[in-house]
């Protein structure tokens, strides 16, 4: 066997094996560390989401960066809607997968400040895509709001690309200092994704508010539930692929050695009835 093993090809073979065994290990690691990263996060959020609301104004401020830890915390803030300063987000999904936008309107509060509030999604104009969409009628008045604190969008937290160029009022992203630049009350960082309002919204007021991260909906900026139960069972199945990797090693030498056995004994036997037929007298002629 050692013999067998010192072969060029069982060399390469045996190397090959071993490199299979250490990549399905680590690739298995990757997603066990995924598993632990993502239990984590759905930690901290569920921790979060059913945490009591607060003011939005002692969570961030006009030009502040809400950190990821402050994400779908619950706030309140009351305030009038600007609806000249109201503005939609392209390419946003429903839940059912529908492309559409998003409908934001800032919220300016008594001290001045304004707020961005992602009222939630709205269907495309039937006549043309492009077009600035059908949106509901704004509640007039002061009104009271309930949502969950969101971070500014950006291309690198995203992976949605900044396009210029829109029509106006149209953007890509919900970002507060873009909208700092147009609104002349100071902006603060971050958004509200909208939950209720008070008083109770109204059919025409409503938009399809944007699902929360205990829904099973994927869409809007829910980023808890994206390969939420996956990462586990992918870990243990790279693992088993690297425990599968030496059991296949073995079943192939055994083969190989079996093979060669056979071919050793065939040969063997060819020998030794050349060695007979050569040792038998040769029959005299008549």
């Amino acid at each position: 066997m050692l013999r067998v093993l010192l072969t060029r090809r069982w060399i390469i073979l045996t190397v090959v094996f071993v490199a299979l065994v250490l990549v399905m290990y680590r690739l298995g690691l990757w997603q066990f560390h995924r598993y632990q990263q993502t239990k984590r996060q759905d930690h901290r959020i569920s921790r979060a989401v059913h945490t009591a609301p607060v003011a939005i104004g002692t969570l961030t401020a006009p030009g502040a960066k809400v950190p990821e830890s402050e994400r779908y915390r619950p706030v309140t803030v009351t305030g009038r809607y600007d609806t000249a300063h109201q503005f939609v987000v392209r390419r946003r999904t429903d839940s059912d997968g529908n492309l559409g936008y998003f409908l934001v309107t800032p919220l300016v509060t008594a001290d001045h400040q304004a707020v961005l509030v992602n009222r939630g999604w709205v269907a495309p104009s039937q006549t043309d895509d492009a077009a600035f969409p059908p949106v509901p009628s704004t509640p007039s008045g002061a009104v009271t709001l309930t949502g969950r604190l969101m971070p500014d969008e950006t291309s690198k937290l995203s992976g949605i690309r900044d396009v210029s160029g829109l029509p106006p009022r149209q953007y890509m992203l919900i970002n507060s200092a873009e909208q700092a630049k147009v609104l002349a009350e100071p902006v603060l960082g971050g958004y509200l994704e909208l939950v209720s309002s008070r008083p109770p919204l109204t059919k025409a007021d409503s938009a399809e508010l944007v699902p929360g991260p205990d829904s099973d909906s994927q869409t809007g900026s829910d980023e808890a539930i994206v390969g939420k139960g996956v990462h586990l069972p992918y870990a243990v199945q790279w693992w088993l692929f690297a425990l599968m990797v030496p059991a296949g090693w073995v079943v192939l030498l055994r083969q190989d050695l079996k093979e060669r056995r056979k071919k050793a004994a065939a040969q063997a036997r060819a020998r030794a009835e050349g060695e007979a037929a050569a040792a038998e007298p040769a029959t005299p002629r008549g």
